[in-house]
């Protein structure tokens, strides 16, 4: 069913274009609005291509107390998300087919949207012995051990050399254990002021070095996850300029915030952590130039206990699909910091050419001239740690559309 949206603004070719725009609809699905009648005119609304989130914790196997896939791909969906890709650190971790087959069957049963699974680079997580990468290649998109640093230069190197023989992508979590030294948040200003014990940026942007080398020895598509500081920023675009096959991820959250904006409230502690302004103002340095490819959540659902501890002894992570591209907007495309179509580009464009989905036809709509208060208690995620919470934000999703059906609707 063939369904057009009058006088919207859409964005095609990389740019934004303003008139009808028509899209294909399931024919047993129709746009409705709350009363009832056909919306035909969404005057001054933006049509974006849907958004491609490449790093989220669904939670599912194992830990169904946290997020499951039908909450997680439901609040992907209410954020514009038809595509996510799935991190493997689940209960059983995807190590072999038979794991990771326990995990397709609950995408399949519960999803609503397109979820792409990440298979562990090793067995257990645990960085001792490499997963079953023939047996598991037709099944994954990619390996990642994400949670863990894979702390072994050598089995890094074998991890990437099968990875390359097969056409799949490393997805790295960069973090050297033995430079952590019990950290908990970014070792910056605030954790002198408040007595906290820091995370050096060097535990990150060691591993980052040394997994570069790697890549360009081995060939191997390489990507880096949440990266947060600048040695990371600066490293990767050095790498890019050699024509290593590197491209990396950020999240809303380093973009936005420095660590002088933390309380002492588990919704502020995640990993890698808030770091400093400079920190910040170098990632948005690497967004403007391209080093920094893809924007990507990070979304970490945990339960209200398990963040109700503190700093210190909260878990790490926090939610993201429901509040991100809102986030961006409001911080950096209406202060003039990148374009809306920058924006596009990061959350849409990139992540699925550099992951092989392609264009897509999936659609989100949203009105950038609507503006809430970030409640947690209204997330369709299980979780409810947001480091945004009580914010003024614009932009509100109105529609999100995936493979022909709606999947998520605010009419």
């Amino acid at each position: 069913m063939n369904t057009t949206l009058k006088k919207v603004k859409y964005y095609k070719d990389g740019a934004f274009h303003s008139g009808d725009f028509s899209f294909d609809l399931s024919p047993t699905v129709s746009i409705v609005s709350n009363g009832g009648g056909i919306v035909s005119n969404f005057n001054n609304y933006f049509v974006f291509p849907a958004f491609c989130d490449v790093h989220v914790h669904l939670r599912e196997p194992g830990f169904s107390y946290k997020e499951t896939v039908e909450t997680g791909t439901l609040a992907a969906a209410r954020g514009g998300y038809t595509a996510v890709f799935s991190m493997p650190n689940m209960n059983p971790v995807p190590d072999s087919r038979e794991n990771m087959e326990k995990q397709l069957k609950l995408i399949e049963n519960g999803a609503v949207i397109n979820v792409h699974p990440y298979a562990s680079i090793t067995v257990g997580e645990q960085g001792e012995v490499l997963s079953d990468f023939e047996g598991l290649s037709s099944l994954c998109y990619g390996f990642s051990d994400d949670g863990r640093g894979v702390q072994s230069e050598e089995l890094m190197r074998e991890a990437m050399t099968k990875a390359k023989a097969l056409g799949k992508i490393i997805v790295a979590h960069c973090e050297e254990n033995s430079l952590l030294r019990g950290g908990y948040i970014h070792d910056g200003e605030y954790a002198r002021l408040h007595g906290h014990k820091g995370i050096c940026s060097e535990s990150e942007w060691r591993p980052i070095e040394r997994d570069l080398k790697l890549a360009k020895e081995t060939g191997c598509k390489y990507h880096v996850c949440h990266i947060s500081c600048k040695e990371s920023v600066e490293l990767i675009r050095k790498a890019k300029a050699e024509g290593v096959d590197v491209t990396c991820e950020t999240a809303p959250h380093y973009l936005v915030m420095n660590d002088m904006m933390l309380k002492e409230d588990g919704r502020f502690k995640m990993n890698p952590p808030i770091r400093s302004e400079e920190d910040r103002l170098a990632l948005i340095e690497g967004l403007k130039d391209g080093t920094i490819d893809m924007i990507a959540t990070d979304h970490a659902p945990h339960s209200a206990e398990e963040k109700s501890k503190g700093l210190e002894k909260s878990l790490m992570g926090v939610v993201g699909l429901e509040t991100a591209f809102s986030v961006l907007y409001t911080k950096l495309v209406k202060t003039g910091i990148i374009t809306l179509e920058k924006l596009v580009e990061v959350m849409s464009v990139n992540p699925r050419k550099r992951f092989g989905l392609g264009e897509t036809n999936d659609i989100c709509i949203f009105n950038l001239d609507e503006e809430y208060t970030v409640n947690p208690d209204e997330f369709l995620s299980l979780g409810r740690a947001t480091p945004f919470k009580g914010e003024k934000l614009f932009g509100v999703c109105k529609l999100t559309v995936c493979d022909k059906k709606i999947v998520y609707t605010n009419i």
